[in-house]
């Protein structure tokens, strides 16, 4: 028998193209989506190019990008679409915040791309009005197909499988698609029938303990992109802890602004200070600190404005420099610049710990020695109201006081004269007793009896009650003067009343930064050490946190913790620091009058709130009488 054999020739599949290399190829900027119009190269952002070309590795299955802003981020996704298209076929699942956000994102992003990459022109049909597979939110193309979704449309999350997820902005999506749960795990239960699935996700790092991109990039390699440093070698990821400047301040028009003299980088290897022109010059390379993820197929990078091609040192440093008296706009450079997480709580970690914080208030006696003013604030409920009386004293320090609920409806006489009774018109005292009013009491007019908290205010108005309307725009002030405000009675005008606009962003931020202090002193919080003050108080005190939300106008806003439905006390409190805020004072005089020195050589303490066009009021004593008794 002869035996014949035949040698076949080795064969592999053609190594493929990367993503970064097919960019360089084929990608044009347009002058609409960048600073930087013309051809495409990669070089100009290093730092993204082992991002992209981890597409292409089949050992990834995804992709976790937590980033500042202005370092590319969204080209990557860019580049991934524009490769899947041109070289490796298959459906796409594209998700924004919202709806409108992809909407966008499509025309402006999407669209420009398209038509400046011929060979993506060649392929995706333009867009029809009657064709339904060329859309602004669904796209054909030889071999698959894309669809461009909003978190919060459960709809877009279902139905046909999906090779290829493209995430923008993760932290700021809908916690729930509809009633479904979870869209991350709705739109990756789609991948499950393709063994080469892509995901790839990217974001700008949000609030400690609620940054999805964050949770998700822990779970991966966790790759640091580090420089060089030019004395020692030693690579090392730039950070804001690491910089070192100097500067000087001048004021325009009554507002300081500042200029950077010089900021360098430390390095912590050698303590040899680096200028950013030297940093930029230097070799870089992503340093995972976790490589063992890459066994479950999960690469994760983190990079920040320190290295962006489009962001010098010293405007970092400005922003942050302008941004530093005023949490809500530090949180963003620390989110967008910095690229790191916010701990918009600082080192309280949850309700036991601030509980500890609690203290024993003088026996037989209801206010601690420290308290120079009191206000109430008032949350109204259909069928309650919930207060607390706070005291302030000196440099911004307080101190709850009490913390209550009166059931009973709104409209209902009877409630207010219990309000009456525990808060409007009641005296508490010093161990000395020294007798104190509440000076100022701020209302919720929210919910289904505006017109009937306005009719009761008016008829106090003389003690102090206001109707309070919160506001929830970011820029809103926390205090504005009030205006008048009709009040209507079965659709008849029966009269007005003054109505205080506050901004409660403001305020809850001012509560969260009050409540960071440790020390007994300006800002801190003293709380009893009694039941109005136990664990639910706190729960409803702490329910609230700032997030990001990339689709609104304003996008940092403040939103419940999950399972936090009730946020009475923090209503309650905030009510109470903008009724002080409103009130002019002088904390020096109301002292003196404590210490029982002098009412004649002090100057007015209290005045009444302003009101405008408000006439002085004639006889009846001095304001201070009408709030302090026995002295």
């Amino acid at each position: 028998m002869t035996i014949f054999s035949r040698v076949m020739p080795s064969w592999k599949p053609a190594e493929r193209i990367k993503v970064s290399e097919w960019a360089d190829k084929n990608r044009t900027l347009s002058s609409e989506s960048s600073a930087e119009p013309g051809r495409w190269k990669s070089e100009r952002t290093p730092y993204m190019i082992p991002v992209m070309d981890a597409f292409t590795d089949p050992r990834i299955s995804k992709i976790i990008v937590k980033a500042s802003a202005q370092v590319g981020k969204s080209e990557v996704l860019n580049n991934c679409f524009g490769y899947v298209v041109d070289v490796d076929p298959g459906p796409v699942l594209w998700i924004h915040p919202t709806v409108e956000v992809g909407e966008d994102y499509s025309k402006r992003r999407i669209a420009g791309m398209i038509r400046n990459t011929p060979s993506l022109r060649n392929k995706i049909a333009p867009e029809k009005s009657r064709d339904k597979n060329n859309t602004i939110m669904q796209k054909s193309f030889a071999g698959g197909s894309l669809s461009i979704v909003g978190s919060n449309a459960p709809a877009g999350l279902r139905s046909k499988p999906i090779r290829y997820v493209f995430g923008d902005e993760w932290d700021a999506w809908a916690y729930s698609a509809g009633e479904e749960g979870d869209p991350a795990k709705l739109a990756e239960r789609r991948t499950d029938t393709f063994f080469n699935r892509k995901i790839v996700m990217v974001s700008t790092p949000t609030v400690k303990g609620r940054s999805r991109i964050e949770a998700a990039y822990l779970q991966g390699t966790q790759e640091e992109w580090c420089i060089a440093c030019p004395d020692c070698g030693e690579y090392s990821f730039i950070r804001f802890d690491d910089i070192r400047f100097e500067f000087e301040s001048y004021d325009v028009a009554k507002q300081t602004h500042y200029k950077v003299k010089w900021v360098e980088w430390l390095c912590k290897s050698c303590g040899v200070l680096q200028s950013e022109t030297d940093i930029k010059r230097q070799p870089g390379k992503m340093i995972a600190r976790n490589p063992g993820a890459l066994e479950k197929g999960i690469r994760s990078f983190w990079m920040n404005a320190w290295v962006s091609p489009w962001r010098t040192w010293e405007s970092i440093v400005e922003d942050f420099l302008e941004a530093r008296k005023d949490p809500l706009k530090l949180q963003v450079v620390y989110n967008t610049l910095f690229g790191e997480l916010w701990e918009n709580r600082g080192d309280i970690e949850d309700e036991e710990t601030i509980m500890a914080r609690r203290e024993d208030y003088p026996k037989d006696a209801g206010l601690p020695d420290g308290v120079l003013v009191l206000t109430a604030g008032v949350d109204t409920q259909d069928d309650r109201f919930e207060y607390e009386i706070v005291g302030h004293g000196h440099f911004g320090e307080t101190w709850g006081i009490e913390s209550g609920v009166i059931m009973g409806r709104p409209d209902n006489p009877e409630t207010w004269a219990q309000l009456d009774e525990v808060v409007f018109n009641r005296t508490l005292r010093f161990a000395s007793g020294t007798g104190l009013r509440v000076s100022v009491s701020f209302v919720d007019e929210g919910g289904h009896f505006t017109h009937e908290v306005r009719q009761q205010c008016r008829a106090r108005i003389r003690r102090n009650v206001f109707a309070i309307a919160g506001s929830n725009n970011f820029n809103a002030p926390y205090t504005a003067p009030p205006r008048k405000q009709k009040i209507v009675v079965e659709k008849t005008v029966i009269g007005t009343c003054w109505r205080y606009d506050i901004g409660v962003s403001a305020g809850k931020q001012i509560i969260m930064d009050n409540l960071r202090v440790q020390e007994p002193g300006p800002q801190y919080c003293h709380f009893p050490l009694r039941d109005d003050y136990g664990h639910g108080y706190f729960t409803k005190l702490l329910s609230e946190c700032l997030v990001y939300r990339a689709a609104r106008k304003h996008p940092w806003v403040w939103e419940k913790l999950p399972g936090r439905e009730r946020n009475e006390a923090l209503d309650c409190r905030n009510y109470a620091l903008a009724a002080f805020k409103a009130l002019p004072v002088n904390l020096d005089a109301v002292e003196r009058k404590i210490k029982g020195q002098s009412a004649e050589s002090a100057p007015a303490a209290l005045q009444q709130p302003q009101t405008a066009k408000q006439k002085p009021r004639k006889g009846g004593g001095s304001t201070i009488d009408r709030f302090y008794d026995d002295w």
